[in-house]
């Protein structure tokens, strides 16, 4: 019977809260909804499908399942049980091996067969199992690490092929255990049985040259891997002439040559080397990594360290994006010219300016804008007028929901060298940030799994009161490697980079996860924007004066001091002690922007601590008397409107700030903005402007609904369950369609769909693997179907490749023309 019309009479047979644990894990299975059991089979059964599902699965689980597939044969029913497993699994059990073997079922990835034929009367008080159809092509060719048996290499490898009988002539010749032989699937054999033996194999490599081992130790986790020449290799070690360890187990066919750089390690060799198991490093618990210790109050203060730094940099930054918008390239992204300014500006690390603006683009904070190709501020941003708790929470959420890995900034493009070859050598392009390469789909499911395992590192850890674990990316990836395996390649190319970028958050501090990243990581975010609120210290409104012509903030300071601060004063040095300081081109700076010398020394008298210093009030006194009485300026486009009273309260409306509104004349005014950015602000407000032909911006004051400004991002996590009402719903769907079957349980209608489709390719494959034959019912190219005996070859690319015996001829099919598949065996029973 086929696997999948098997698997659909076993979801057929499960319990509704059976189902549901099965949908919770797998929801794909009814992302769209599916009409039966038997569609719902062949969606389980789909390659993308398992794919997901082995993606979830930890390397306990993985084991059993390579081994179950190792250790099993689709095509003939030929079944396992726990009991058989355990052999090839050292150090398990029969209880745990069957245990996991249940969590596979459960999971539709593994499904309940009938005894392998001759199995003895043991076998009916044990429960056999069976893999998905598509397993095969989902765990690739090396399960569980190990390479092809020597058949197949001999059958896959031409040139294998044409030298293994002499190789085995030369093992024989020289003593070894080897039957002779005169063919090379007779040699593949002999091979395949005289390295079956741990012991022999052992014996043998205790004549081998040295290193030996130790080359044969990086084959543990792969069958696969890089030498150079090793075609060239294998023909010279044939001929005797052993020069390494390489040359040495080439010339003996425990590697098998591949093409010019790569080798293999056989099945049957890989099995000997682990001492006749197939899984050697079984575990049910995860390892546990080695961990530093830091105190709880070392790590509250770090964390709350970053935080207030981080918040003080992005408000410096969308200050310095409003006064100068960054300009993009032709090819996307900002450029580096752009990125060392704006990095001056914030006086940080090239590194850490290209995540701040990475973290305020996907935040919401700065937009491109499509007229000028800029990256600018948006207008009414309500970021800036939220508590620094709640600016925090907005930040964390888009970094959590964002599909960019801020971190890649600066890497090179597609993992490859960053630095030339030599000094003729074109640099390798790297990833510009706000450009496409940032992207990646996978960054928030991987993101989100870090922090969990952050967090359960954390709680395994134990540690008393008042300390805190240390956790490195070496620990986190281990611990990945253990749960989710076969996402441990993504994971290793994106953990440095979203630990730094936690840190940079403050839900790391000092190395360990702190309170915050904790609460965050349990989907708690009120939880920590409590904490936060409780621990962050509120922004101080007020500086010192010096008599040097500076002013010392004793900490950080209230977003709108600070930039009004920038406008008078130069920053230097970074970190809460910011160093403010006067000068000629300073003030001169202030008094451009409208300001005057009355209105800078009751801002500094206001927010000074102490009493503004001589020095500095005759600096000001003595610039702004120098100050010319003749003013130039730009002006983008201009507002007019009779009523000069609505263009004072314009003028007066800090949602309008960023037009840099300036009064000519009663009933005129000039922007700093293009007319088309003047009056979207406008209509943010309120008013109803319209642009004339000439480009310029007149006011209407007709009040029409306001624009909503930037919303605040809001974070799902990812992977949630479907809502049970779907659920319930999608169970009634399956439940009264199989209300309709006949009293045989045949059912009314034929295959359709998906169902239909993965019918055909599970046909199709089975037919390839055993050389049979299949009846196809095709449709030619006038739509009239006719029924075709033949054999397939291979089948890609919506493209079979067919042997018709009766013509001698082969031919390639479209798939799509294809109405129906069944096995020959099958159609004359």
């Amino acid at each position: 019977m086929s696997l999948i019309r098997a698997l659909s009479k076993d979801l057929e047979a499960r319990s509704d809260e059976s189902l549901r644990a099965l949908f919770a894990a797998r929801p794909d299975l009814i992302s769209p909804g599916v009409p039966d059991f038997p569609a719902l089979a062949a969606r389980a059964s789909a390659r993308v499908s398992v794919q997901r599902a082995l993606e979830r699965l930890n390397r306990p689980q993985m084991q059993v399942l390579e081994t179950l597939h190792l250790c099993t044969n689709t095509d003939t029913g030929h079944s396992a049980s726990a009991a058989v497993l355990k052999k090839a699994i050292a150090g398990s059990t029969v209880a745990a091996v069957e245990q996991l073997l249940q969590s596979l079922h459960d999971l539709a990835l593994v499904q309940r067969a009938e005894p392998p034929h001759g199995a003895g009367p043991s076998a009916q008080r044990q429960r056999f199992y069976l893999p998905v159809s598509s397993l095969k092509d989902v765990v690739g060719i090396y399960p569980a690490g190990l390479g092809r048996s020597y058949t197949e290499l001999v059958r896959l490898q031409p040139a294998f092929a044409q030298r293994v009988v002499q190789l085995v002539a030369e093992l024989h010749r020289s003593g070894a255990a080897v039957q002779a032989a005169t063919t090379p699937m007779e040699a593949a054999l002999a091979l395949q049985h005289w390295t079956s033996s741990p012991e022999a194999l052992q014996a043998l490599l205790a004549t081998a040259p040295e290193r030996t081992a130790a080359l044969l130790a990086r084959f543990s986790n792969w069958a696969m891997g890089a030498v150079p020449q090793a075609q060239r290799k294998a023909s010279v070690a044939t001929e005797g002439h052993d020069v390494g360890p390489v040359d040495w187990l080439l010339a003996r066919g425990l590697l098998v040559p591949l093409d010019a750089a790569h080798v293999e390690l056989p099945h049957s060799v890989g099995i000997s080397l682990r001492g006749g198991a197939i899984i050697d490093n079984f575990s049910l618990t995860p390892p546990a990594p080695t961990l530093g210790v830091t105190t709880a109050a070392l790590r509250r203060n770090a964390a709350l360290g970053a935080i207030a730094e981080t918040l003080r940099l992005t408000g410096e930054l969308l200050h310095a994006v409003r006064d100068q918008p960054l300009a993009t390239l032709r090819s996307g992204g900002v450029g580096i010219r752009e990125m060392r300014r704006l990095a001056e500006t914030l006086r940080v690390d090239h590194h850490t300016t290209a995540v701040l603006l990475e973290v305020c683009a996907l935040s919401g904070l700065i937009r491109l804008d499509v007229d000028s190709s800029c990256w600018v501020q948006p207008p009414q941003l309500e970021w800036l007028g939220l508590p620094r708790q709640e600016q925090w929470l907005w930040l964390v959420n888009a970094w959590l929901a964002s599909e960019r890995a801020p971190s890649l900034v600066g890497q090179p493009v597609n993992g490859q060298p960053g630095g030339p070859a030599n000094h003729r050598a074109a640099p390798a392009a790297t990833v510009n940030a706000l450009s496409a390469e940032a992207q990646r789909s996978d960054a928030p499911v991987i993101r989100k799994r870090i922090l969990e395992i952050l967090r359960e590192l954390t709680l395994e850890a134990e540690m008393p009161d008042g300390a805190a674990p240390v956790l490195n990316a070496e620990a986190v990836l281990q611990r990945a490697e253990w749960s989710q395996p076969r996402m441990a390649r993504r994971f290793s190319s994106l953990i440095g980079g979203v630990l730094a970028e936690a840190e940079l958050l403050g839900l790391i501090g000092s190395g360990a996860l702190s309170q915050l990243g904790a609460a965050i990581a349990a989907d708690a975010p009120d939880d920590a924007m409590d904490l936060l609120g409780e621990h962050l210290p509120a922004a101080l409104n007020h500086v010192l004066l010096q008599a040097d012509l500076t002013a010392v903030a004793p900490g950080y300071l209230a977003p709108d001091l600070a930039e009004q601060l920038q406008r008078m004063a130069d920053a230097e040095g970074q970190g809460p002690a910011t160093t403010y300081r006067f000068s000629v081109e300073s003030i001169r700076r202030a008094l451009d922007s409208g300001q005057d010398a009355a209105a800078i020394l009751d801002f500094l008298r206001r927010h000074s601590a102490t009493a503004v210093p001589q020095p500095l009030q005759y600096l000001v006194e003595d610039t702004a008397a120098r100050h010319g009485k003749l003013r130039v300026g730009a002006a983008a486009s201009f507002i007019q409107s009779d009523d000069e009273a609505a263009l004072s309260e314009l003028c007066r409306e800090a949602a309008a700030s960023s037009l840099g509104l300036v009064r000519i004349a009663p009933t005129v005014l000039v922007s700093m903005a293009s007319p088309r950015q003047t009056a979207l602000v406008l209509r943010g407000l309120g008013l109803s402007p319209a642009v004339e032909e000439a480009g310029t911006a007149v006011v209407r004051l007709n009040r029409t609904a306001p624009v909503p400004g930037t919303g605040r991002p809001v974070y799902s996590a990812p992977r949630t369950a479907l809502p049970d009402a779907d659920v319930t719903a999608q169970l009634a769907v399956l439940r009264s369609h199989a209300d309709h079957t006949s009293p045989n349980g045949s059912r009314p209608a034929a295959a359709g769909g998906e169902e239909a489709t993965q019918l055909g390719l599970e046909t199709l494959h089975k037919a390839i693997r055993l050389r049979q034959k299949v009846v196809m019912n095709v449709v030619d190219s006038l739509g009239n179907a006719k029924l075709e005996t033949v054999v397939p070859v291979s089948v890609a690319g919506g493209r079979v490749r067919v042997f018709d015996p009766a013509k001698d001829t082969e031919r390639v099919l479209s798939i799509h023309r294809i109405i129906d598949i069944e096995a020959a065996e099958e159609m004359q029973q």
